[in-house]
């Protein structure tokens, strides 16, 4: 059975930084692309970054570029995300999500349940 699963989210400081994790299984992960979206309150999902089965050419939105990074890593079936400088408008729901092929497309086929981050004083 697929299952991504989400992890730490949580309060955070503006200015500060986080790290998101996503265990991926039931699947072979080094054969597709991942990626991070999110979804603020009352707005729609977006996306925050992506990145190819090799890790090669990621992706990432104009509003986290320069303060993001997404990383992988094949051997422990786990998706990263990488974010400084948090700002009160990172806060949302963050989703992994799984491509339908190796290479990053925008188009994903199975997302987790999300963790909730929320960047406030």
């Amino acid at each position: 059975q697929l299952q991504l699963v989400e992890s730490g989210g949580g309060l955070m400081q503006p200015g500060g930084s986080l790290r998101l994790s996503c265990a991926a299984s039931g699947f072979t992960f080094s054969d597709y692309a991942m990626s991070w979206y999110r979804q603020a309150p009352g707005k729609e999902r977006e996306l925050v970054a992506g990145i190819s089965s090799s890790s090669s050419n990621p992706r990432y939105a104009d509003s986290v570029k320069g303060r993001c990074s997404i990383s992988r890593d094949n051997a422990k079936n786990t998706l990263y995300l990488q974010m400084n400088s948090l700002k009160p408008e990172d806060t949302a729901v963050y989703y992994c999500a799984k491509g339908t092929t190796y290479y990053f497309n925008y188009a994903m086929d199975y997302w987790g349940k999300g963790t909730l981050v929320t960047v406030s004083s």
